[in-house]
């Protein structure tokens, strides 16, 4: 993954910035394309390098950071909007803005950014000290403290096995429930890494339940799940969705809800009508794409990042 821009207050990178695009086929375009998460603006102003000055992108973030960076690094491109909104909310900011159809294509890029893990003070991190936060809205109110000092323990555990697929959920919940108040990032990670067993491993002992914790804080997968199926419904034929995923969870979702919709089977778990041929996508790569080795050598994170790619059919 290459470095985009950086400054003191805000470095960013952008993963799979040119396949991700590329898989968009949006050269000198005049549809209407969505970024899902605008981030520091790296796929979105790739897209908008490549539409014609008559096409239109409109780019979702709830975070303040990413949105004052991305806007000045874009304030050129016209044919922009920039929306701070989460895009679980996808389908009713389209209709304000006057929008019926997604036209051209739309990406999710999905996860926690690299200045928002990275950030001293958003508390994503367990190698540097700060409350527990791990908002990507920081005008919401819930965040990582009232998960690990409200939850019961049997609602830890169930948070730490499911999103964070760790397989000391319930001895790190129990020692959590005892030691509460749990006030910042190291004292968690602290006292998580005290709970497991050592074990020889590259992967701290915390960097599960973190995960676990900064999905239920942010309800990513549910958000996923809810907005991929509305964005199947609210594109037109022929746009093409890409999904770049980076943990098993998220890839899992979106391998799954791809599969039904590109079946030709009646049944579809996620429509609410049967229909007589379910096969709405076509699937553009039946495999994923993932980074290249002289990305991953650049950046070794972008290893676990994979892309998939569909076409609404009909």
């Amino acid at each position: 993954m290459m470095q985009e821009s950086a400054n003191k207050n805000f470095i960013h990178y952008t993963v799979m910035k040119r396949e991700t695009v590329d898989s968009l086929n949006c050269e000198n375009s005049e549809k209407i394309f969505v970024d899902c998460t605008l981030g520091g603006g790296g796929h979105s102003e790739e897209i908008l390098k490549r539409i014609s000055p008559k096409g239109r992108l409109i780019s979702f973030d709830v975070d303040d950071d990413a949105i004052n960076y991305a806007s000045s690094r874009l304030k050129n491109y016209k044919n922009l909007t920039i929306v701070k909104a989460s895009y679980a909310d996808i389908d009713i900011h389209l209709k304000k803005l006057g929008i019926e159809k997604i036209t051209g294509g739309v990406i999710f890029d999905l996860g926690a950014s690299y200045h928002q893990l990275t950030s001293p003070v958003r508390g994503f991190s367990f190698l540097k000290d700060a409350p527990l936060d791990m908002r990507f809205n920081q005008s919401q109110d819930f965040s990582a403290y009232d998960v690990v000092n409200k939850y019961k323990e049997n609602e830890l555990v169930r948070i730490f096995s499911e999103y964070g697929e760790e397989r000391f959920s319930k001895r790190i919940a129990r020692v959590i429930v005892e030691k509460r108040p749990i006030n910042t990032t190291l004292e968690l990670a602290e006292l998580i890494k005290n709970a497991v067993p050592k074990v020889k491993t590259k992967i701290h002992p915390a960097t599960r339940v973190f995960q676990a914790i900064r999905i239920e804080v942010n309800r990513e997968l549910l958000n996923f799940e809810n907005t991929l199926i509305k964005v199947i419904n609210l594109t037109d034929v022929g746009a093409i969705i890409s999904l770049l995923t980076f943990h098993s969870l998220e890839d899992r979702l979106a391998k799954n809800i791809l599969k039904q919709y590109s079946s030709e089977e009646k049944h579809n778990k996620y429509a609410k009508e049967k229909c007589e041929n379910n096969k709405i996508l076509e699937l553009i790569n039946k495999k994923p794409i993932t980074a290249s080795e002289e990305e991953i050598r650049v950046n070794p994170p972008s290893r676990s990042a994979k892309l998939r790619v569909a076409k609404k059919m009909r």
